[in-house]
């Protein structure tokens, strides 16, 4: 068996509206139309391949005090600047936790979905 790639990030949220607005009008993903399943939901493109599923479940419950753990499961998106994403995510009034000199290698930001999924950002360090 030989993986070609990451084809799709499935998340559940508790509330597909304030989702919606974090991963469209936040972070700026483009919605596009997904098939008319029986649950709730919206796709967003990534790239050209990859997309970020929402799945909507009233009852979820992940992470209620939306600790930013950067050990934890997280979604990383390479960004083109360290810089104007974190002024973005803070006039966004979103909490973040920066790591510009990470031993990974990357400079890192992160943040928490309004769920609370972690989500990571990074370029690589200068």
């Amino acid at each position: 068996m030989k993986l070609a790639m990451i084809h799709h990030i499935s998340l559940k949220t508790s509330d597909l509206e304030k989702a919606k607005r974090f991963y469209g009008e936040v972070l700026g993903l483009v919605e596009e139309d997904r098939p008319n399943f029986s649950f709730a939901g919206a796709w967003y493109r990534i790239g050209e391949y990859k997309q970020l599923h929402l799945i909507e479940d009233p009852g979820f419950i992940y992470n209620p005090g939306r600790h930013i753990d950067t050990r934890g499961n997280h979604v990383a998106f390479r960004v083109d600047s360290y810089q104007e994403t974190a002024a973005h995510l803070k006039a966004s009034e979103i909490e973040i936790k920066e790591k510009p000199n990470s031993t990974s290698g990357f400079a890192q930001i992160f943040c928490c979905d309004p769920d609370g999924h972690i989500i990571e950002f990074h370029v690589p360090q200068q």
